[in-house]
């Protein structure tokens, strides 16, 4: 259980600000006995790939502040007691009539203090600070049904790939940290949320039409066959986010969202990149998204899909 730290806390220097943390022994992960320090020590070993992955983008935390055996915290914004170096953006909520002004990582040391603050992960919008309306990442999300195999989560991957090459698109695979992949590409930020989500649907569409016994974009969760994979195109909706590139997920194993190359899924098992596993495989692999700001992809063949296929629209707000 997590209980009062006996270890006094420790600064570290990153880049030219001096981060303090804490209570570093503290138990975040009661099943394997990884602490905040440990946590600390995982970043710092990815650290220009989280900064890559959240760069300018507002950015919401699952914070743990007694670790997992404690509650979890969704926060979008920024902590009480922030250092006044910490950069944030204002972002509104119509639905809530309020705005927040969120986290917006610049640099490492505003990772490792949002660590300092409790956070396990990092999810951040796929739109940035310059124009937070919008978004410059289109998300493919293969979210698994429960009964759905991860051979099946591979199969479909490999669609994905295709369709994406028919379009000329790059996608830029990784685990979820659980079941299931998110592929991104960059796009240019010309769209609207209402634009990028609705390509995303016809995307969904046309891979669905490729693989029917594997695929299913039925809307509402109720009627989705329990064995089937669902391409989450509701992931490009507005103030939607998922967990970024090398976030530790809040899980007892410790699971990573991590980057993979498309050659590598066949064979991968998203349970073995763990906050254990993840460092050494970056040291040797370096970030294997670090190119995506070079590939960037103009979504109007998917707007001509969504018009040809008279795509409407669902609601964004079923789950």
């Amino acid at each position: 259980m997590a209980g009062k730290s006996a270890t006094p806390a420790i600064e570290l220097d990153i880049g030219d600000r001096t981060v303090r943390i804490s209570n570093p022994d503290r138990v975040y992960f009661p099943e394997s006995g990884a602490t905040k320090l440990d946590l600390v020590q995982y970043y710092l070993s990815v650290g220009d790939g989280i900064v890559n992955a959240l760069r300018e983008r507002p950015c919401m935390l699952h914070r743990f502040p007694k670790g997992l055996a404690g509650a979890k915290v969704h926060q979008k914004r920024l902590p009480a007691g922030a250092p006044e170096w910490v950069p944030t953006v204002r972002v509104y909520f119509p639905r809530y009539g309020r705005h927040a002004d969120e986290l917006c990582v610049g640099g490492l040391a505003e990772v490792i203090w949002a660590v300092q603050m409790s956070t396990v992960e990092f999810h951040p919008w796929n739109s940035r600070r310059a124009d937070t309306e919008r978004p410059d990442e289109w998300r493919i999300d293969l979210d698994p049904m429960p009964d759905c195999p991860w051979s099946r989560v591979r199969r479909v991957a490999g669609v994905v790939h295709e369709v994406l090459d028919d379009l000329g698109a790059v996608g830029w695979p990784k685990t979820s940290g659980g079941k299931g992949l998110h592929i991104y590409v960059r796009i240019a930020p010309e769209w609207g949320f209402a634009e990028v989500r609705r390509a995303a649907l016809a995307f969904a569409h046309e891979v669905e039409r490729r693989a029917p016994d594997d695929v299913t974009t039925t809307w509402w969760r109720k009627d989705r066959d329990p064995k089937l994979l669902f391409v989450d195109y509701n992931q490009n909706a507005r103030d939607h986010t998922i967990a970024a590139a090398y976030s530790v997920r809040g899980v007892p194993e410790a699971t990573v969202s991590t980057p993979v190359t498309w050659d590598e899924i066949p064979n991968i098992d998203p349970r073995d990149f763990t906050m254990k596993t993840v460092p050494a495989r970056y040291a040797e692999l370096g970030d294997l998204h670090a190119g995506m700001d070079d590939a960037v992809f103009a979504i109007d063949p998917l707007l001509a899909w969504a018009d040809r296929d008279r795509l409407e629209d669902p609601p964004d707000d079923q789950e």
